[in-house]
């Protein structure tokens, strides 16, 4: 942990730039015209935009760059499982280990300093996904905090020994439950699923991140049960401790029995994670005409109270060919398919990358730009926040308690007609 002076950082619109000074890799001071007398290092940032690090809350490292090995040719979902579930059974440490790694670099260089890892734990990959992000999470543990879910992406009543396979993963150092209730063959076996994850949540004291209604059809009842979920975690005493990712569904729910549905998520503290790349990526490929968006959807969410979070999810494997951990760039994806154009929207889209994430992965007390919490920034190369995403301008410095990792510097040259 590092000593630092960082000079005229613009840290909200509408307000004047602040001097932030990091002792110990905690934010000691923030005011104007900041004393330096014990010599820090300092950068002047001369007005660029500083966030607290961004957040990847839902991402797959174990899955990463398995496109270029089998390529899904029709874009549907039941391909990408069969297409993965083949691949896994063929995983060895080393192959996990090197394209996991490579995420981890990726998104630290991004600026995403803390990450929630999604590893599958089924039949085919068992628990090395696990045993992978567990070892990876102690080599990068200085630069990089760490989650595990253990993810059962293949079910877990239709696979006996998946659950025990979690619990297995638990001790092995996962720290947070995963689910997929639309993974099982009936309705019946997805609320079995559904009760075996807070099961296992509760017998260890973890918050739970699920997989659900990742679809476009209202009337199918495995990719409905956002509703069920809130109710359960109610009953369960879980709230503040559930995250839910995609909800895709949710979108082609007719809007008055989607507000209620917003209402009890709102109660019940869930946090939602649309995925957008995967999401629209996968979604509505059998509807060529007017075909849907296929988004939980956001604003609306907002407006009730619901807690929104958005990631990355896959990169460049058969659920999604896409992605470089780049959430700047996804969350331009986002506030266009969701229309997000006002000021307000376009900034509330930034927290859905760093404020709203801490909370769902517990993380308010040493997240943010405030005296007392951790010094982990990302510095970009413009001045009005609400512009941000709308600029991609060029990520500066990323910073991790108080210890420049990344620093990026940008030089053009340009014809005289085009300089100002």
């Amino acid at each position: 942990m590092s000593n630092l002076l960082i000079r005229n950082a613009h840290i909200k619109d509408n307000e004047s730039d602040k001097d932030i000074k990091v002792i110990d890799g905690i934010i000691a001071e923030i005011g104007e015209n900041l004393t330096n007398e014990e010599k820090f290092e300092e950068i002047d940032l001369q007005g660029q935009s500083i966030l607290p690090t961004l957040i990847e809350s839902h991402i797959h490292p174990d899955k990463a760059f398995l496109e270029e090995r089998k390529p899904n040719v029709s874009g549907t979902l039941d391909e990408a499982m069969r297409n993965t579930a083949e691949l896994k059974s063929k995983y060895t440490y080393e192959d996990v280990y090197s394209r996991a790694e490579r995420v981890i670099r990726w998104c630290i260089m991004n600026g995403s300093t803390i990450m929630r890892a999604i590893p599958d734990v089924d039949p085919f990959e068992k628990t090395l996904g696990v045993q992978v992000l567990a070892d990876l999470r102690e080599k990068y543990k200085d630069v990089l905090d760490m989650q595990i879910c253990c993810f059962p992406q293949e079910g877990i009543v239709r696979h006996p020994g998946v659950y025990e396979m979690m619990e297995e993963s638990i001790k092995m150092g996962a720290d947070v439950v995963g689910g997929c209730p639309y993974a099982e063959d009936n309705f019946e076996g997805t609320k079995k699923h559904l009760e075996m994850v807070f099961d296992l949540a509760q017998k260890y004291d973890l918050p739970i991140d699920m997989h659900a209604d990742f679809g476009t059809d209202p009337n199918d009842p495995m990719n409905n049960v956002v509703e069920l979920i809130a109710d359960m975690t109610i009953e369960r005493g879980w709230e503040g401790r559930v995250s839910l990712g995609h909800v895709t569904t949710l979108g082609s729910v007719d809007v008055d029995r989607a507000a209620h549905i917003f209402d009890k998520l709102a109660k019940a503290q869930i946090t939602i994670v649309p995925l957008p790349a995967t999401d629209m990526f996968m979604n509505g490929q059998a509807e060529p005409v007017n075909t849907p968006r296929a988004m939980a959807p956001v604003k609306r969410m907002l407006a009730k109270g619901v807690n929104v979070a958005y990631s990355t999810n896959n990169i460049r494997n058969a659920f999604t060919p896409f992605n470089n951990a780049d959430l700047m760039a996804i969350g331009y994806l986002l506030q266009v398919t969701q229309q997000m154009g006002s000021a307000t929207e376009r900034t509330a889209v930034l927290d859905m990358a760093t404020y709203n994430p801490a909370k769902t992965l517990g993380l308010q007390d040493t997240y943010g730009i405030e005296v007392g919490k951790n010094a982990d920034f990302v510095v970009y190369d413009n001045k009005d926040l609400s512009n941000l995403i709308n600029d991609q301008p060029l990520l500066k410095y990323v910073i991790k308690k108080g210890e420049i990792l990344v620093q990026n510097d940008l030089t053009s040259k340009l014809a005289p007609i085009l300089v100002d």
